[in-house]
């Protein structure tokens, strides 16, 4: 597209508003909810893009967004422009035009206090090693032979893994070490393994747009405002005072990044379907127990006995299984530290033991009370009568549902990589950051996902044919 057929800055000026696309979730500093005012975002890169948009004569409006991708939204044409802590790197260079830079980071590797062998990411090798997905951080620890990198959404609890000894280190931007991690007693910093900047990104073919932001952040430098507002935010360093001066935008280095789904690609896949299965099947199993355990506990349990139960089910059932598992992995870890794998069949389990325990109930609402008074009359005890009579019928009508149950588990077990479970959608978030595209492994990971719930549909149907009441 030429210069003259780029309307970008002109339709943001028509418009009135310059759209910037940010994710609140990275937190203080960068852009996050006013504490004493929840209706107004406050941060550095608020302030910056208020200056920015105000040099402009337009309104800045803040798009909030998942920071991972941010870069694909952005070229979706979701925002004009996206500023969040973008690190510039080969691989988003190529995809996206960058400003000049605002400010300069460094790397930072945080391990225990107590650990006092670690200088660096190469004394981690064999290791698990936290970061953000898509981060520059990762790219770091991908060139740390042997480190195992583990992948998180939010950059607080990175940092209660390491405290709780689930990770031998965490490398992140020194902005959130020094907010998140390095507040706490038990961590120190072991290492600086990396630097870079951030920079605002635009869609390659905007070069107006991109031309009138460096423009105001140029004159931003100049005129002192940038260190204004950095200063403020206590984020003005000797690296910032040289970053100022710099009158070009950041390099666009080519990339080498190989953007096609390989073979190797598919095996990670297979190898997250895999894990996919076991939670799914290990999760099911405790929820079939436990669903049984509750549903006879509230049917033939005391008074106290059936209260309890009966809360445990309205909670489970009332409450996001999300939620769930944020407060059994993160929530509880100070008192119970469970690890990642155990914590996602834990969670799921016992949430769905709660639906299971419902679909008891009406399995044993089905069978007729005549059925159990005849047992008792023929001298059976009332544990014997449930064990031979009642509950093999009650199960034959929940069989049905319990099928269905266990294909909606299967789905719902991709929520279990926010507590860092590389299963089946997991891999494939981290597949599109690597290929640089969401059409191709959503593909591949949707065709994984029916080829293993399609023959659990199938089954369910039979069994719901087969346990139809016979016409009389």
């Amino acid at each position: 597209m030429s210069r003259a057929a780029d309307d970008s800055l002109a339709s943001v000026r028509a418009r009135g508003t310059l759209r910037w696309g940010g994710d609140i979730q990275g937190g203080e500093p960068y852009a996050f909810q006013d504490p004493s005012d929840s209706s107004r975002l406050v941060g550095f890169e608020v302030e910056i893009a208020d200056a920015i948009a105000r040099r402009l004569g337009v309104r800045a409006e803040f798009v909030q967004n998942d920071w991972q991708n941010l870069i694909p939204s952005l070229e979706r044409g979701d925002f004009d422009m996206a500023m969040n802590g973008i690190e510039v790197t080969p691989a988003r260079a190529a995809r996206v035009s960058f400003t000049r830079s605002y400010y300069a980071f460094t790397e930072t590797l945080v391990v225990r206090r107590d650990n006092s062998t670690v200088r660096g990411l190469a004394d981690l090798r064999g290791q698990r090693v936290g970061t953000l997905n898509g981060s520059f951080g990762l790219d770091l620890i991908k060139q740390a032979p042997g480190v195992e990198a583990v992948l998180y959404e939010g950059v607080e609890e990175p940092y209660i893994d390491l405290e709780q000894g689930r990770l031998s280190g965490v490398v992140l931007d020194n902005i959130i070490a020094n907010r998140y991690g390095l507040v706490r007693a038990s961590l120190r910093a072991a290492a600086t393994v990396g630097e870079g900047v951030y920079a605002i990104a635009v869609r390659p073919a905007d070069r107006t747009l991109r031309q009138a932001l460096d423009d105001a952040l140029a004159a931003m430098a100049r005129e002192g405002e940038l260190q204004a507002i950095l200063t403020h935010w206590q984020l003005w360093d000797a690296r910032q005072a040289a970053l100022a001066t710099a009158e070009t935008a950041p390099a666009l280095p080519s990339t080498t990044v190989n953007a096609t789904l390989t073979g190797a690609h598919v095996v990670l896949f297979l190898r997250g379907a895999g894990f996919t299965i076991i939670i799914s099947l290990l999760a099911m199993a405790l929820a079939v127990a436990g669903g049984l355990i509750l549903s006879i506990t509230r049917r033939y349990g005391g008074v106290v006995v059936r209260s309890v139960a009966g809360v445990y089910v309205e909670v489970l059932r009332g409450t996001p299984v999300l939620l769930q598992l944020y407060v059994l992995y993160y929530g509880l870890a100070p008192v119970l530290r469970l690890n990642a794998f155990t914590a996602a069949v834990v969670g799921l389990g016992m949430n769905y033991a709660a639906y299971e325990s419902e679909l008891y109930r009406a399995g044993l609402d089905a069978v007729p009370i005549g059925q159990t008074e005849a047992a008792l009359s023929l001298g059976m005890s009332r544990g014997l009568t449930l064990r031979r009579i009642v509950l093999p019928q009650a199960l034959r009508v929940a069989l049905p549902g319990i099928a269905n149950d266990f294909i909606a588990l299967l789905k719902d077990s991709s929520l279990v990589s926010v507590i860092t479970v590389v299963e089946l959608t997991k891999q494939m978030t981290i597949t599109a950051v690597d290929v640089r595209g969401w059409f191709a492994p959503g593909l591949l990971c949707a065709a994984l996902y029916l080829a293993l719930s399609y023959p659990l549909s199938r089954l369910a149907r039979r069994l719901e044919r087969r346990l139809l009441p016979v016409p009389t």
